[in-house]
């Protein structure tokens, strides 16, 4: 089973971030994602392009949708013409496991927007 078909699990505080090996190996079924660091957290980030503001809003909203369907939410930063989505685990301050399931189905909802 790949990581978009899999559902975020609750992440309690306490729990250690994911070891560079771990993001290594997940990072390869979310290829056009980077890791970046930002005030000293380690996230998943993309920027997804579109058309226009309108689209780029629609996809914002639809990601928002998935965000409360699965209890993990991201950072969403919605411009003209593109979309960047920012994944990290508030309570452990670094990378889990669910911000890999969450970007591979944040990929799943760009692909069906491209699909029309």
């Amino acid at each position: 089973m790949g990581l978009a078909e899999t559902r975020c699990v609750p992440c309690r505080g306490g729990e250690p971030p994911l070891t560079e090996a771990e993001v290594a190996e997940l990072r390869r079924e979310v290829p056009e994602w980077t890791v970046v660091e930002r005030d000293g957290i380690p996230r998943l980030e993309r920027t997804f392009p579109f058309p226009n503001f309108a689209e780029a809003l629609r996809f914002t909203n639809r990601v928002g949708e998935l965000a409360e369907e699965q209890g993990h939410h991201p950072a969403l930063l919605t411009e003209w013409g593109r979309v960047t989505v920012s994944w990290w685990t508030h309570k452990i301050r670094g990378l889990h496991r669910n911000d890999f399931v969450m970007a591979a189905k944040t990929d799943r909802v760009y692909e069906e927007f491209r699909r029309g």
